[in-house]
């Protein structure tokens, strides 16, 4: 028996370490963030972010512009289990602004990756999902530490050719481990492939997949010399709902 883990379906891959703000406005998840804040017990408030393979996503991002009328949406339909990847990360509360009208702005960051073992029944009106903890990852591994200075010189590279004045560069961490959540949360990748990243059983597999990819990204972005979108727009989780 797993435990059980209110659950949001996105259009975007978090993990641990990176920050996500979302802009709520479905009832049922007003409903999550208040259960969420009213919690008094010293466990993180916490809910699971999970990837739709398909369909629309619940929320809008806090940078949403203004005349965006999200009050007159209706809610998105049920998600059932086949329309959700299998691993996710939690989302941990960090700031919770509530508007006027009962929405709210949230700033969440990642914390822990599950995996989903099935939609759970109950009396909450959003989501619930029995989950599994996927192991946590071991920051002193030695792989990881011969890799991580190869993957960097890589992302570097790929920077360099993909947006030479960003700030990533000057933010970029030593940790292997959060080295590579910050790659793939980064970096130009399709969904399966951050996907595949969020689910790789430790740092250093997750660093060999990622020195594959920069490499053969960098080599396409040094043949075509042109940038698709913006770094910052690949960050920044897309939601159009």
């Amino acid at each position: 028996m797993g435990a059980i883990l209110p659950v949001f379906p996105l259009g975007t891959v978090l993990f641990p370490g990176l920050v996500l703000p979302l802009h709520i406005f479905e009832e049922r998840y007003r409903t999550l963030v208040r259960d969420l804040v009213a919690t008094t017990d010293d466990d993180p408030h916490e809910f699971g972010v999970i990837t739709l393979r398909q369909g629309l996503e619940a929320p809008l991002p806090v940078e949403a512009g203004p005349g965006d009328d999200d009050t007159e949406r209706p809610e998105a339909p049920p998600v059932s289990a086949d329309q959700l990847y299998d691993v996710g990360c939690t989302a941990e509360l960090r700031q919770v602004t509530e508007l006027p009208d009962g929405r709210f702005d949230i700033v969440t960051v990642g914390r822990r990756r599950f995996r989903l073992l099935g939609l759970a029944t109950g009396t909450h009106p959003y989501l619930t999902a029995e989950v599994e903890w996927l192991p946590d990852e071991d920051a002193t591994d030695e792989t990881a530490e011969l890799l991580a200075p190869r993957v960097l010189a890589a992302f570097r590279t790929y920077l360099d050719l993909l947006r030479p004045d960003s700030e990533v560069l000057d933010q970029i961490p030593d940790d292997p481990t959060v080295l590579s959540h910050l790659i793939a949360a980064t970096a130009q990748l399709t969904t399966d492939e951050r996907q595949d990243l969020l689910a790789a059983p430790d740092t250093a597999t997750r660093l060999r997949a990622e020195l594959r990819l920069l490499n053969r990204e960098a080599g396409l972005l040094a043949r075509v010399r042109a940038v698709p979108v913006p770094l910052s727009d690949l960050a920044r989780p897309v939601s159009p709902n």
